[in-house]
């Protein structure tokens, strides 16, 4: 059984920084797509950025590119977002997410096995 815990959201203002963290327990977490996904009230989940077990392959939306940044440490097994210039449009609880069954890059979320619990940001204008 995966287990997925983040942390490090919280209360920003406009234009700060948040590093969020997921650490994974239970399986093979070296060869697993990792992928962070949002979801605003109302709205539907969306994926925010991914990346491949090895790290060479990333995937970012265009809402974030330039301003967030996907990582992994797979020897901690945790999987990192860097945030900076943060907007309000980007307050959403913010989920971690595995891919259990390919090796490849998805953004759907019906294509990940495994979530966190979620963790809230809130960007103040």
């Amino acid at each position: 059984q995966v287990q997925l815990v983040e942390s490090g959201g919280g209360l920003v203002q406009t234009g700060g920084s948040l590093r969020l963290s997921c650490a994974a327990s239970g399986r093979a977490f070296s060869t697993s797509v990792m992928a962070w996904f949002r979801q605003a009230p109302g709205k539907e989940r969306e994926c925010v950025a991914a990346i491949s077990g090895s790290s060479a392959y990333k995937y970012y939306a265009d809402f974030v590119q330039g301003r967030f940044t996907i990582s992994r440490d797979n020897a901690k097994k945790t999987v990192y977002l860097q945030m900076n210039s943060l907007k309000p449009e980007d307050t959403a609880v913010y989920y971690c997410a595995l891919r259990g069954t390919s090796f490849q890059i998805g953004t759907p979320a019906s294509e990940y096995d495994y979530w966190g619990q979620g963790t809230q940001v809130t960007v103040s204008s």
